[in-house]
Parts: C-alpha cells; sequence; structure tokens
C-alpha cells in the first residue's frame, strides 16, 4: 500500500469515528445549555455554518443564523423549521465586511436577546478551485475572512453575557494558514517565529503582514514575496485568523471566572461545498462537528487559544 493510500485510509477511518461521535447524545449531566442560550453563527445560510446553525438548534439552543442576503437567510431558516418542529431559530441579515450592518446587527441582538452566549465565526469566501492560484480577488478575502472576523468579534464580545460556564467563540480556519505547516507555510523565518510567539504577537503585526501582502498584490509582487504557494489569498486570510485566535485568547483570559470567554479556531477539511465546487471528501454533516463540540464542551473542558481538527488539537 502506498503512502497515499494509507493515508486516505487513515481520513476515511477518521470520518466514520467523527460520524459515529454525532449520533452519541449529550448527556444532561454535559449539559450547561438551555433554550435560553444565544448562539449566533455568521454566514449559515448554507454549507458547514448551516449545518452547525442545524446541530446547535438541534441540541437545544436559541439559534441566529446570518447572511448578507435576506431571502437566503430566510430560505436557510424556513428549511430547517420544515426539517424539524420546535428548533428555536432566527435570523437577521448581517454583513462582515460592513460596520454599519456589524452595529446594527449588534443592536438587534441585544435588544432582541439581552445578548449572546455563543459566536460562530463562519462567514468566509474563495474564489478558487482544484489549481487556480488568482489573488484578483485578495483584497475581499482578506476583508471577509479576516477583517470581517475581527470586526464581528470585536462587536460581539460585549453583549456576551456572563456565565459560569464561559461564553464560546470559534472561529472557522482551515490548515491551509498553518504558520509553521509543512508544506504552504511564509518562507520568512522570522516572521514565521514572530507570528508564532504569543510574547511577540500582536494585533498590529497581524495586520502590517496582510498589509504587505496585499501591496505586493497590487504592485504585482506576491509571487516572489514569499507567502503560501495553495489557495494564497484564502491561505493567508486564515493564517491572520488563527493567530488572531491566540491573540484573542490571551487578551480575554484576563478576565473573571463569571466573564471568561473561551476563544478556538478549527479546521472543517475539504468539504463538499460551494465553497470547494463540490469536490470535498467531506459531508458539512461532519465537518460542522468540531465547531459544534468546541461550542458546547464542558467549562471543565474547555480551553482556549487552541487549533483543532475533527475534535483534536493540531498545531497552528
Amino acid at each position: 500500500m502506498t503512502n497515499k493510500e494509507k493515508a486516505r485510509e487513515r481520513r476515511e477511518k477518521r470520518m466514520q469515528e467523527i460520524s459515529l461521535l454525532r449520533t452519541i447524545p449529550y448527556s444532561d449531566h454535559h449539559r450547561w445549555w438551555s433554550s435560553e442560550n444565544v448562539a449566533v453563527v455568521t454566514g449559515s445560510n448554507r454549507g458547514i455554518g448551516f449545518e452547525i446553525a442545524r446541530q446547535l438548534a438541534g441540541h437545544g439552543l436559541t439559534v441566529v443564523l446570518t447572511a448578507r442576503n435576506v431571502d437566503a437567510g430566510l430560505e436557510a431558516v424556513k428549511s430547517l423549521r420544515d426539517q424539524e418542529e420546535g428548533l428555536k431559530v432566527d435570523f437577521h441579515q448581517l454583513d462582515v465586511t460592513d460596520s454599519s450592518s456589524i452595529r446594527e446587527f449588534g443592536c438587534w441582538i441585544k435588544q432582541t436577546f439581552g445578548g449572546l452566549d455563543i459566536l460562530v465565526n463562519n462567514a468566509g469566501v474563495n474564489y478558487n478551485l482544484g489549481s487556480d492560484n488568482s489573488v484578483e480577488f485578495a483584497e475581499t478575502v482578506i476583508s471577509t475572512n479576516y477583517q470581517g472576523i475581527k470586526n464581528v468579534t470585536k462587536a460581539m464580545i460585549p453583549l456576551m453575557r456572563p456565565s459560569p460556564h464561559g461564553a464560546r467563540i470559534v472561529n472557522v480556519s482551515s490548515r491551509l494558514g498553518r504558520v509553521n505547516g509543512r508544506r504552504n507555510r511564509l518562507a520568512n523565518v522570522e516572521l514565521r517565529d514572530q507570528l508564532s510567539n504569543p510574547d511577540l504577537l500582536t494585533e498590529e503585526l497581524i495586520d502590517r503582514t496582510v498589509s504587505k501582502f496585499i501591496n505586493q498584490v497590487k504592485d504585482g509582487t506576491w509571487e516572489s514575496g514569499g507567502w503560501p504557494q495553495t489557495f494564497t489569498d484564502y491561505s493567508m486570510s486564515k493564517l491572520a485568523v488563527n493567530a488572531y485566535t491566540r491573540l484573542m485568547a490571551k487578551d480575554l483570559s484576563r478576565r473573571g471566572e463569571e466573564e471568561k470567554i473561551y476563544v478556538n479556531s478549527f479546521c472543517p477539511g475539504w468539504v463538499k461545498t460551494a465553497m470547494t465546487g463540490y469536490a470535498g471528501n467531506m459531508p458539512p454533516e461532519d465537518a460542522a462537528d468540531t465547531g459544534v463540540w468546541l461550542s458546547l464542551v464542558l467549562s471543565e473542558e474547555a480551553v482556549t487559544g487552541k487549533f483543532f481538527a475533527e475534535r483534536r488539537e493540531i498545531n497552528f
């Protein structure tokens, strides 16, 4: 058996394990939440976001779906209600790249629910498929996938409700954005070290890194800039998300016990969704599992500032 075949076999076995884990219900002992707890899932009118919203609602939380397109969002809510009676799901329009849209959404959350307990930052875009590596839409990708998560998170943190179980922020990311991955990593060793060192990691450093990439895209020199080689703009956006996850976890760890917010990111895998042209090898139902698990894990088992895939911690 070749190494490639062995890897495929391991992946298929792990997918079977994930499918089995999804069938195991959370017992009352593990259930810290109720229908009074509110989970917001951005970009949840389809794909992984829709499935995360469906599973969280199925576990008994009140779930708010968001989408840029109102009709698409309302159709998604209708679909969930038609699938299963009694799900507590709602919808509000949200464009994560629009500051006024974020402000309006925050006001609505506060007025309607008084706050939220779980934020799943799922909204994202990718314009490359297969072997493509265009950076034509790099600014949109960075604006949506990184700056969108950052701005929504900053707006939602003041609205996250105090709880002995801790509030949760879950960022949907990708292994393509690993700073120290064996493949597809930054060529600049010094920059990798800075982004990996919690004492050196700052929001300014992350922003400066993505700004340098965008500037090189604009002047046509990005190919010699030492950036990731696969899906370069998407990889850079997720590298920034992973770094920001660790930064926010560190900042929020200073809070008191009743105001704890756990922040983690996860890679859902190569999923059969519109973002991959439905070429992935994992169904959204399984891909959503780790995000749901991170949202609901018991506070005594909860970690923060980590990166996960298939319920296992992996390196940034």
